[in-house]
């Protein structure tokens, strides 16, 4: 029977990167207005990272995170199945929750601030994090 106490945190990354969705939604047309960025002005093929070519100052930091959640996170979810159908301890849990609350810091910290020195330190906390959920999760289905 699959423990299902393990996949509520990578239930709520879920519903946080659906928030950075809206949220990068809602930024980029108002910074796309601000800008003067026009979509039917943009060169065939272009795409997020050529919005600084077209407006140097512009800031997409929320795009910048939202990709960021469709990176390392899906290895989170990874780990969060396979603990979940090979048994996942208290441990286990507290562990992704702890991976999920690192993770929220880190887009909340690159869209708001975006100082590299911090951000790098929660990057490389929640990598931390993953990696031991991951040796968790292959020993769970070993035995």
């Amino acid at each position: 029977m699959a423990d299902t106490a393990i996949l509520v945190p990578a239930a709520v990354l879920l519903v946080w990167t659906m928030v950075m969705f809206v949220w990068m939604l809602v930024h980029r047309s108002m910074l796309f207005r601000q800008h003067g960025i026009r979509l039917d002005k943009m060169p065939p093929g272009a795409i997020g990272r050529d919005i600084p070519r077209t407006a140097p100052d512009a800031k997409d930091w929320v795009a910048q995170n939202y990709n960021h959640l469709m990176e390392q996170p899906t290895a989170f979810y990874a780990a969060c199945v396979i603990l979940s159908l090979g048994g996942a301890t208290a441990y286990d849990a507290g562990l992704a929750w702890f991976y999920v609350v690192i993770r929220i810091a880190h887009s909340i910290w690159q869209a708001r601030v975006n100082v590299i020195t911090i951000r790098a330190a929660l990057f490389v906390v929640s990598s931390l994090a993953l990696a031991l959920l991951s040796v968790r999760a292959l020993l769970s289905v070993l035995g």
